[in-house]
């Protein structure tokens, strides 16, 4: 959380609330902090990127506010640089009243909303209206060549504050769009044809579990709650640790595959994976989206670790590719719950593909560094300047695709760190 939201916020009377129902000291230490620049960082220009509506308050000047919905393609919401966004003011009702407001009193505050990935992003800042007569160039970055409706001004914000929202409570909620693509999405998946009855419970392990919950966390990454079966206490695991689950392949064979254990070993309520629906491969992963339903029965081994997080005081570098953030998400929220240092460096294609990025984005806003290879503003991971900042005891875990890990095992070994201080974990 940043000093420039809370020093807009957090008001005497909020001040005084929060004293009341004993948050103060928590939220305090962020008016305390730092002064710091306000930048939107790759995560919030690619969420801004994305957004096809927002709400917008102004003041008036009876000191009403006035909350309006703002709409239009895809991308309409602009940003100008890392502190300024605008968008192009289409003709409508002719009220005019933010505008009028802002004649008046230029601070605004918006609300951009992900129902889908269930994130809002909350901006503060000072508008100004633009017009062609006096700004043309300007004006013409916002305009849209593709959408028809008329443009009367621009509207260019600059951002004094930003603060990411925790999910809790966002109602899930999908855009014609958005439907007809997971449609597509689900007609092109064919079932998995099962040629034998499967069996009741699966595996032959001594730890009986039940699905007690499922959660689709991008289109193709399903997160799965496992619970123990008899109702008792889950055996404990440290953070980096995998289940092996059994899985009825259509052929009739069985087979098991190991999936890290996503949540810090905090709480043994429940044990969480998530599962990538793999484009290829022998099916395992299709046959378990598929198949596992709530109350499916599985019989695992206890949890095993070959990727351990360390248990001293050193900082960490976690590192994270795709679907490999599952064991790492596990060991940033276990060196946060104890204190220690750590950097998170989390690359994909493009956030709405990226399990937990909202988690991250808003639990880690100062360790997360988030990178995307195929979003609207691409950015990528540089692992030699990366790796070459780290300090001599900086233990460093990376998980994900060979070629992720490849490039992070020869460059330290470049940089000539000792291969002990170096962990990892392959996922294809």
């Amino acid at each position: 959380m940043a000093r420039a939201f809370a020093k807009i916020s957090f008001t005497p009377d909020v001040q005084a609330v929060q004293a009341e129902m004993g948050s103060r000291m928590a939220y305090q230490a962020a008016e305390l902090g730092d002064a710091e620049t306000v930048a939107l960082s790759n995560f919030e220009q690619a969420f801004i990127a994305e957004r096809d509506s927002f709400y917008q308050a102004t003041v008036s000047q009876s000191g009403w506010p006035y909350v309006q919905h703002r709409g239009g393609p895809v991308g309409f919401l602009k940003v100008l640089d890392e502190q300024t966004i605008g968008y192009a003011d289409f003709s409508g009702n002719r009220q005019y009243l933010s505008v009028g407001n802002l004649r008046g009193d230029n601070r605004v505050s918006l609300l951009l909303m992900d129902y889908p990935g269930r994130q809002r992003l909350k901006i503060w800042g000072r508008a100004r209206v633009v017009n062609e007569r006096c700004e043309p160039e300007l004006l013409a970055k916002l305009e849209l060549p593709d959408f028809r409706a008329p443009v009367e001004r621009g509207i260019v914000i600059q951002v004094e504050a930003f603060d990411w929202n925790c999910p809790k409570y966002i109602t899930p909620r999908y855009s014609q769009r958005e439907v007809e693509a997971l449609l597509v999405q689900a007609r092109q998946q064919q079932p998995v044809a099962v040629t034998t009855h499967a069996p009741d419970v699966l595996g032959n392990g001594a730890l009986p579990l039940t699905i007690s919950g499922i959660r689709q966390l991008t289109p193709r990454i399903r997160a799965y709650e496992l619970c123990h079966a008899d109702g008792g206490p889950l055996p404990s695991y440290r953070a980096g640790a995998h289940l092996r689950v059994p899985i009825a392949l259509p052929d009739g064979s069985m087979t098991n595959r190991a999936y890290s254990l996503t949540d810090a070993p905090l709480e043994q309520d429940c044990y969480r994976i998530a599962v990538l629906r793999a484009e290829y491969g022998d099916g395992g992963s299709h046959v378990l989206h598929d198949g596992w339903l709530l109350g499916t029965r599985i019989n695992v081994d206890m949890p095993d670790n070959y990727f351990p997080l360390h248990d001293d005081e050193r900082p960490a570098m976690l590192i994270a590719g795709g679907i490999g953030i599952t064991p790492i998400k596990a060991m940033a929220e276990t060196l946060a719950a104890r204190g220690t240092e750590f950097q998170l460096h989390y690359t994909g294609r493009a956030p709405q593909e990226m399990a937990f990025v909202n988690h991250l984005q808003w639990r880690f806003p100062k360790q997360c560094q988030l990178y995307f290879s195929q979003a609207q503003n691409p950015t990528r991971l540089d692992v030699p300047a990366l790796l070459g900042n780290a300090t001599a005891d900086t233990v460093i875990y990376v998980c994900g695709p060979t070629r992720l890990i490849d490039s992070v095992r020869q460059t330290t070994r470049q940089l000539g760190i000792a291969d002990e201080r170096v962990q990892f974990e392959s996922f294809i």
